[in-house]
């Protein structure tokens, strides 16, 4: 069977053949045009052993220690007999598109274990962190058998939403003691946030830790929580010490027990495939906008034409699109 045929793909997934794993998932990342239509066949046919997993975003301010705490969380779900997938999102480099892809190496325990499976992503320069790639990534794991997803993000900021509108359960990590917390992370991230996790709550820092979370608690209140039946805890934990671990895992199992018997997590999943779609759309519609070669003639035309002033934006963007007839796309 060869490497183009997607029964390659789909019996090495099924069968958890860890090698075809990582081959599929290089596949779906490429941007190649061939390949990108194997991938849509492979993803489309694994839909149906889709859908049973844990899907938890984790987020924090840098130095929070997100990779020490994905680790610990990790080590202890793969010691319950669990089976975990990693989506290490790095940043990419606008300048040359690499990335640093180091959370492999910054999780050395986890990424030994048989039961584990770590897999660093270049984000590509997305707005979201996210590599744009990692929902379908997401439900090829899914299909493998990994009963939970966990998505690493790069940090906080606007850009969070992106992962927030992919996962179950979005945990925002927190540091204490490193001046005015509140002042680290935006309304809009709270807003986002399931659960904040107070990290490094160990040692001299225990007592920083729970000033921070009563700190949280207030904030929180002032939000207008995102369920009549959930309202966003937080906790203190030390990944270094293992601590708070067990307590952060039944939060997320008990939230996602309560949504499931009320139908929402269903509901919620369903919405996000949805806005999913359209995202594609967009990326879509501005990938053919791009090629389209009447457009890529006048763009630079119109765009000297709005710096100089002889036109408004709002006309050259109402020109460029009538370019795009229906025949052309």
């Amino acid at each position: 069977m060869k490497p183009k045929d997607p029964d390659y793909y789909i019996q090495g997934i099924l069968s958890k053949n860890k090698q075809v794993l990582a081959k599929t998932i290089t596949l779906v990342e490429s941007s190649l045009a061939d390949q990108q239509g194997l991938a849509k066949t492979i993803v489309d046919r694994l839909l149906p052993y889709t859908g049973n997993a844990v899907r938890l975003g984790i987020t924090g301010v840098p130095g929070v220690g997100k990779s020490a705490f994905i680790e610990s969380l990790g080590t202890f779900l793969t010691q319950k007999d669990h089976h975990i997938a990693v989506l290490a999102v790095d940043p990419s480099s606008r300048r040359s598109g690499g990335s640093i892809l180091a959370d492999k190496t910054r999780m050395e325990r986890l990424s030994v274990e048989e039961q584990a499976f770590i897999r660093p992503s270049p984000s590509g320069g997305t707005l979201g962190g996210v590599a744009r790639k990692t929902r379908e990534t997401m439900l090829i794991c899914e299909a493998f058998g990994f009963g939970v997803i966990i998505v690493e993000t790069v940090g906080v900021g606007q850009s969070e939403t992106t992962v927030a509108s992919m996962v179950d359960f979005f945990l925002v990590l927190m540091l204490a003691g490193a001046g005015d917390e509140l002042q680290g992370i935006k309304k809009g991230v709270l807003e986002l946030a399931d659960a904040v996790a107070i990290n490094k709550a160990d040692g001299d820092n225990i007592d920083k830790a729970k000033l921070a979370q009563r700190e949280y608690e207030n904030a929180l209140h002032f939000l207008n929580p995102t369920s009549p039946n959930w309202t966003p805890p937080v906790l203190t934990c030390s990944a270094l010490a293992m601590t708070g671990i067990k307590e952060i895992w039944e939060m997320v199992l008990s939230h996602r027990e309560k949504f499931s018997a009320t139908g929402e997590l269903e509901a919620k999943r369903k919405k996000q495939a949805v806005d999913w779609m359209w995202d594609l759309v967009e990326d879509g519609l501005k990938l053919r906008f791009n090629n389209h070669d009447k457009i890529k003639n006048q763009l630079p035309i119109m765009m000297n034409a709005v710096e100089k002033g002889t036109i408004s934006p709002t006309s050259a963007s109402m020109e460029l699109l009538l370019l795009l007839d229906d025949h052309s796309i």
